[in-house]
């Protein structure tokens, strides 16, 4: 077995790495000393060799520049993730306020619209659409307990909407005026025509009964007319407009497509007169024709026997 020679590999890798720490440690240490010499020579050898190993530094000035915009990429994902939430929030609130600029327009415009001031109202929120493809209601929040009776009219913020047609406790029934069951009088303005409103199940109610059709114009307003005692006069119910098959139709006032809030009101049967009193005084009824000359005091003397009064006949007896 052949003898290993002597290793001289680890002596000499200790004194180069002794030498190494020697010369780092002297470095360190004239980098240290403050004095006009030594800083002279520091700039010195800083001028000879560092720009000569820019090569070396530009990896590592890349790889600080690529840490610094992963940390700034990091910072602008969440405060964008922040931004996010906060538009979300802020979307929230505008539709809150939104719906709250519309329901206060409306509750306006039922304050602003201009009806018999004899007429009191009660507001109403609206539940729910009850309709169906036969017929056209709406649930009211209101019912018996506020007053409510079958009948009464309901308005939005500008035009007629039904009339109440069932009352429960807590809550009440519109019948639309774009049922097929809505019947009412209307009068058509400034002709001042009469004629029906009939509604038909589509968002345009037809006009029937028109007294003259020729006198009638696109844009006509439209109001109820009070006849029957259906709904009280004056109400708006819309415009008058022509459909493609020439027949004349209403485009109601009131927004069917957005009901949330009903005025219903409060309206109260007109009272009949069961006694004319003076003003019309009855003809009398047992004499028909002129009237009579005035009787005048006469003497009975001057009268004579042709005013005397005739002597009463002779009781006939059973004998004659």
């Amino acid at each position: 077995m052949a003898r290993k020679g002597p290793d001289y590999a680890a002596p000499v890798r200790r004194i180069l790495v002794s030498l190494l720490l020697l010369v780092l440690l002297s470095i360190f240490l004239f980098w240290q000393i403050d004095s006009p010499r030594a800083e002279r020579m520091r700039s010195a050898v800083i001028d000879r060799f560092v720009p000569s190993f820019e090569w070396i530094m530009n990896p590592v000035t890349r790889l600080s520049r690529m840490v610094a915009g992963f940390e700034s990429y990091a910072r602008l994902y969440e405060q964008n993730q922040e931004l996010r939430r906060e538009l979300q929030k802020m979307s929230a609130w505008k539709e809150a306020a939104v719906q709250l600029e519309q329901e206060n327009a409306k509750l306006l415009a039922q304050n602003n619209v201009r009806i018999d001031p004899a007429l009191t109202s009660v507001s109403g929120v609206v539940l729910t659409d009850s309709g169906t493809a036969f017929r056209q209601s709406v649930l009211l929040n209101v019912g018996s307990r506020d007053g409510i009776l079958d009948g009464w009219a309901t308005m939005d913020g500008l035009g007629l909407v039904g009339r109440i047609s069932g009352v429960g406790e807590t809550t009440s029934r519109v019948m639309l005026l774009t049922d097929p069951s809505s019947r009412i009088p209307v009068t058509i303005l400034p002709s001042g025509q009469h004629a029906l409103l009939s509604g038909d199940n589509t968002a345009f109610p037809a006009l029937d009964f028109i007294e003259s059709p020729e006198n009638l114009r696109p844009g006509d307003r439209v109001i109820s007319s009070g006849d029957g005692g259906v709904f009280p006069p004056g109400l708006l119910v819309g415009q008058v407009a022509q459909a493609s098959d020439g027949r004349l139709r209403v485009r109601l006032a009131a927004d069917y497509g957005r009901l949330e809030f009903l005025r219903v009101l409060r309206s109260h049967p007109a009272e009949r007169l069961a006694d004319t009193g003076l003003l019309i005084p009855p003809p009398p009824a047992e004499f028909i024709g002129p009237p009579m000359p005035a009787a005048m005091d006469i003497d009975p003397a001057i009268q004579g026997p042709a005013t005397a009064e005739p002597e009463a006949a002779p009781e006939e007896t059973e004998d004659d």
